[in-house]
C-alpha cells in the first residue's frame, strides 16, 4: 500500500512513517520543515519505498495530486507546541484549519481513507478527569490566544465528522495526550525534552506554573501502534478516539524524577505563568484520557511506562549531544 503522511519529517509523523515502512508499506511524506526536520528522517531515508516532498499541505493542488496517487492518508501537518502557537497565533489557525480542510477534501473526491489527528486541548478547562469523548468542552476567552490551537483543532474535528457524514468519507479522529519519546525537539516548548536538555547540561530544569498541574506522557511508540490498529479497524470511521497513556504524574514530580535520572546538578526553578508567557496565559489542573473506548475498539494498551519513556528520551539525547549517558539505575 502507498501511504501519504502529512507532516512526515515531524515528531510523530516520522515515527508513524518509519514503522509503515517496517510494515512493508510504500511511504510518502509531505511537510514544510516549518517545524518538521530532514534529520527525523535520516535512520530511513534512503529506504527505496520511502519519498519526501517538501511542500505545504494548504497548497490544495499538489496535495490532491498526492492524495489520487496514495491508498491511504494520515494528516499530522499542524503548527505545534505551545511556544510556536503563542508567537505565531495567526499562521497557526490557517495552517490547521485551512491544511485539514483541504486534506479532506482530496481524500473525499478520491476516495480515501483518511486519520486526522487531533489533541486533548480540544478538551479545554473541562474539569471531568478523566477525559471521555463525549464530555462537553470548555474554552477559554477568545481573546486569550492561548486556546486558539484548542479552537482549530475542534474546527479540525468538526470538519472531518461533516466530511463523514454528508461525503461518507472514511476518516478516524485521534486525540493525542502529550506524545513524547525520541527525536521530539525542545524548541516549541516541550516539556520533557526541554527538561532533559538542562538536566544533561545542569541547566535550571524550568517548572512553569506552581507545578501541580498534572499531565499523562504517552510514548510515540504507543501512539503509533494505537493510531494503526484504529486504522485497521473499519468500526473506528467516523469515531473520535483518546490515545496515549493514563499514567498521571505533576509537572513538578517530573523535573524531580528527569533530574534523578539523568544524575544531574540542575536546580529546579519554579516559574509563573506570566513570567513565561504573559498575563494571558490560562492552563488546566489535570489532563487525564479515559482509554476505554480505544480499548472497546481495538484492544490498545499502552505498553511503555513513563520510566521507560524517559530512559529512552535521555539517551537519545545523549547520543545527539556526544555524551555518555547516566541513565540504568537511578529511576526509582
Amino acid at each position: 500500500m502507498r501511504i501519504l503522511v502529512t507532516g512526515g519529517a515531524g515528531f510523530i509523523g516520522s515515527h508513524l512513517s518509519e514503522e509503515l515502512l517496517r510494515r512493508g508499506h510504500e511511504v510518502w511524506a509531505l511537510d514544510d520543515l516549518s517545524t518538521g526536520r530532514i534529520e527525523n528522517l535520516k535512520t530511513f531515508e534512503r529506504n527505496p519505498r520511502f519519498r519526501f516532498i517538501e511542500g505545504d499541505v494548504m497548497d490544495a493542488s499538489l496535495v490532491h495530486g498526492l492524495v489520487a496517487r496514495c491508498d491511504q492518508v494520515y494528516h499530522l501537518a499542524a503548527a505545534v507546541g505551545v511556544k510556536y502557537v503563542l508567537e505565531n497565533p495567526l499562521r497557526s489557525l490557517i495552517t490547521n484549519i485551512r491544511g485539514t480542510e483541504v486534506v479532506l477534501e482530496a481524500c473525499a473526491e478520491h476516495r480515501r481513507k483518511v486519520m486526522v489527528a487531533s489533541s486533548s486541548e480540544v478538551y479545554g478547562k473541562g474539569v471531568s478527569v478523566p477525559f471521555s469523548e463525549d464530555d462537553d468542552r470548555l474554552m477559554g476567552p477568545t481573546h486569550k490566544l492561548r486556546w486558539s490551537y484548542a479552537a482549530g483543532k475542534t474546527v479540525d474535528e468538526s470538519l472531518a465528522q461533516a466530511y463523514y457524514q454528508q461525503y461518507d468519507l472514511p476518516v478516524v479522529i485521534v486525540r493525542c495526550f502529550n506524545t513524547c519519546g525520541p527525536r521530539q525537539s525542545s524548541a516549541y516548548g516541550m516539556v520533557i525534552p526541554s527538561m532533559v536538555q538542562r538536566a544533561l547540561t545542569n541547566q535550571p530544569i524550568l517548572v512553569f506554573g506552581d507545578g501541580q498541574q498534572s499531565r499523562c506522557f504517552s510514548a510515540v511508540h504507543d501512539v503509533v501502534r494505537g493510531v494503526l490498529m484504529l486504522m485497521d479497524s473499519r468500526e473506528a470511521e467516523g469515531e473520535v478516539f483518546n490515545i496515549g497513556s493514563d499514567e498521571e504524574i505533576t509537572v513538578l514530580e517530573l523535573a524531580q524524577r528527569i533530574k534523578r535520572m539523568c544524575r544531574s546538578d540542575s536546580e529546579i526553578e519554579i516559574l509563573p505563568y506570566d513570567r513565561v508567557y504573559g498575563h494571558s496565559y490560562e492552563d488546566m489542573r489535570r489532563r487525564v484520557p479515559d482509554l476505554r473506548k480505544i480499548r472497546r475498539y481495538t484492544g490498545f494498551r499502552p505498553q511503555i511506562s513513563l520510566d521507560q519513556l524517559l530512559e529512552t528520551t535521555i539517551r537519545d539525547h545523549c547520543e545527539q549531544m556526544s555524551i555518555s549517558c547516566p541513565v540504568g539505575v537511578a529511576t526509582a
